[in-house]
């Protein structure tokens, strides 16, 4: 999966800010609220990073209602559940995904218990990631919708966090939430918007900077914006069939798009990983 150009990303060191230790090739994707296709972009984010040649690991991180599974119609043998019971280390629950060239680590839905984790065992998970994402390039976390502790913690965790959006006024407030706390922990520099299913460009930045302006007037801060994703109905053709967009529909905009996003982020990887090998 990963060519020898990439080699630069493997065994990445944990950096540390404050005190918390971060991976540098992280990139956590979270939303202030559901249904803004979060899940589909973490795959098809995951899958594009693959077809550039990098090594990657997507990890299902939403604890409880976990999907990245039935998305790309999976059923895992193993899961994340394994390791929360103490059954399994994580790397031994790492699926590869052939048809997409990536590792899956599979969730497990329908468990409310593993969203209420004592702190202490997600503490031991979070380890267990930043040891496995070192024998990856990038790393995509697929955390839950909202801002509760295990969001804030992988997100934290995270070289960057992509927060995507729509421009429904109720996902506008949820990320408004989402950076407003973040903020609070000192993770506002690692968060950079995507809005998706804009129905056009001109619309897309319209809602970013709907977002930016009360991330300004109130927080004093300008999150950037990663990228935007248009609206395509074929997409939902890719959640109805269970396969990848880059499977189905390669040529369609909002593929396009992703790949545009792709690129920014292994970019801002790149960048963070000359960082953390300089301090």
């Amino acid at each position: 999966m990963s060519t020898t150009d990439t080699a630069q990303s493997s065994n990445t060191p944990t950096a540390k800010t404050g005190g918390f230790p971060r991976g540098p090739n992280m990139v956590a994707v979270a939303s202030g609220k559901g249904g803004v296709g979060k899940t589909l972009f973490s795959v098809s984010l995951a899958h594009s990073l693959a077809r550039m040649g990098k090594k990657v690991l997507l990890f299902d991180g939403d604890l409880g209602l976990a999907n990245v599974d039935v998305q790309l119609g999976l059923m895992p043998k193993r899961d994340l559940n394994d390791v929360i019971r103490g059954r399994l280390s994580l790397d031994k629950v790492v699926q590869p995904f052939e048809d997409g060239g990536f590792d899956i680590i599979a969730g497990r839905s329908g468990q409310a218990s593993l969203s209420a984790l004592p702190s202490q065992r997600l503490a031991l998970l979070r380890d267990q990631m930043l040891d496995l994402a070192q024998r990856y390039d990038i790393v995509i976390c697929d955390l839950g919708a909202g801002v509760d502790r295990t969001v804030r913690m992988f997100s934290a965790t995270a070289g960057n966090t992509l927060l995507v959006t729509t421009d429904e006024p109720t996902s506008l407030t949820d990320a408004y939430a989402f950076i407003k706390l973040g903020n609070a922990a000192g993770m506002s520099k690692s968060v950079n918007i995507v809005v998706n299913m804009a129905t056009s460009v001109a619309e897309g930045e319209k809602t970013y900077k709907t977002l930016r302006k009360a991330c300004e007037n109130f927080l004093r801060l300008s999150p950037p914006m990663m990228g935007m994703v248009r609206h395509d109905p074929r997409v939902k053709e890719t959640i109805r069939h269970q396969t990848p967009l880059f499977t189905r529909s390669p040529n369609t905009e909002a593929a396009q798009d992703i790949e545009k996003i792709a690129k920014s982020v292994w970019k801002m990887v790149a960048d963070r990983d000359k960082k953390t090998v300089q301090a």
